[in-house]
């Protein structure tokens, strides 16, 4: 079958997610229950019709049979089922995974769920070590991120300013959003002055350490109008791409796997970037928003810095960009968050609606820039 055949006859029928932030006593099992509970009632449907349950893996807690272990904790007996490692591009690859195992008659409905308490429990993922290179100390997220950071600004200019643009923009949505972990404006001033972490990473360049949950429910169209689901958001198309080089061996560090996930994508979709109303990107780092917004097409490459500046991405500009406030405000949690704004955005529900809006456009991404998803969404 086509991939283009696909468009539009899968749905995302119901979303849900527990409060983000810090939740001591939380375990990865009951968060992912309650945002799986949450998206099943907001999808209007009971337990009993899914068949399919598919889960992110806890990044800060890997755990051996997790999938089975969360589908035994929500009592249900699927029969496409597991858990999938690849970082923060994991959750939308598993929605595309929902639908082509839908579409390829494996399953009728399935959850898609992710889970994860590394702000109350353990951090240590994010800190480890890198490999050899740990010796010369390259150690946590932070410094590979710091790695590209740096090689965008001497390869095209690209200005602290510009960066701080990203981060003013999530910051002043997340202000809004009753949800978000971090409900405060950012200025500039405020932006520059902010601690380095890693430099030339400052604080507020970086994500947040989140605990948290988020679901969602997937199923063909059809099948959601047979069960009554009130508002079901048609899927338009979806890509992926990833590469198997760490960072010390890339060829280039100011391309990434956008590239190949957002051609096929929109592709698949049958639009181009100029008809994206409004776009969740996943924002680990203020970097990865840039490339991606570079890499998906919405500017050449190194512009990204002058695309993101005087609030085109802020609510009110061409493209609004993280309206619930992303992983900078909202929540670090690693991406369905960014699945459900892009929902909301589509239903015509979320708290800074874009007026009108037809298509929205998701990204995830893993590692330190290794793998990349996206998704775009339509009214």
């Amino acid at each position: 079958m086509a991939h283009d055949n696909l468009r539009g006859r899968y749905v995302i029928a119901g979303i849900g997610h527990t409060a983000y932030g810090k939740l001591p006593g939380r375990d990865t099992v009951s968060l992912n229950v309650e945002a799986c509970r949450h998206a099943l009632a907001d999808a209007g449907i009971g337990k009993d019709v899914v068949d399919g349950v598919l889960v992110k893996v806890p990044t800060s807690a890997h755990q051996f049979m997790y999938g089975q272990k969360v589908a035994e904790a929500l009592g249900i007996q699927p029969r496409v089922g597991g858990a999938w490692d690849q970082g923060g591009a994991a959750n939308i690859q598993l929605i595309s995974y929902a639908i082509m195992a839908i579409d390829a008659g494996q399953c009728d409905v399935a959850l898609v769920c992710y889970a994860d308490n590394p702000r109350s429990g353990s951090r240590n993922v994010y800190a480890r070590p890198r490999g050899d290179d740990a010796a010369y100390g390259w150690f946590a997220t932070a410094a590979g991120y710091g790695m590209i950071h740096r090689r965008h600004v001497i390869e095209y200019g690209t200005r602290p300013e510009h960066f701080g643009a990203v981060a003013i923009a999530s910051r002043k949505h997340g202000a809004q959003n009753p949800d978000a972990q971090v409900r405060s404006a950012l200025t500039m001033e405020q932006y520059l002055q902010s601690p380095w972490v890693v430099d030339p990473l400052r604080r507020d360049d970086c994500a947040l350490v989140s605990d948290g949950a988020a679901a969602v429910v997937v199923m063909s169209a059809k099948r959601a109008k047979s069960l009554g689901v009130a508002m079901p958001v048609p899927v338009l198309g979806f890509g992926a791409g990833q590469t198997s080089w760490e960072v010390p061996v890339r060829k280039t560090l100011t391309t990434t796997e956008a590239v190949k996930a957002g051609a096929t994508a929109f592709a698949m979709a049958g639009v181009t970037p100029k008809e994206v109303d409004v776009a969740q990107i996943y924002d680990c780092f203020t970097i990865t928003v840039i490339q991606t917004l570079e890499d998906y097409g919405f500017c050449a490459k190194g512009k990204g810095g002058e695309f993101v500046s005087g609030g085109r991405i802020e609510h009110g500009g061409e493209l609004p960009v993280n309206t619930s406030g992303g992983l900078l405000s909202e929540t670090g949690m690693p991406g369905m968050q960014l699945v459900m704004e892009g929902v909301r955005q589509m239903r015509g529900t979320a708290r800074l609606q874009v007026p009108g809006a037809k298509v929205s456009l998701v990204s995830g991404q893993g590692g330190t820039m290794h793998t990349h998803n996206a998704l775009i969404l339509g009214a």
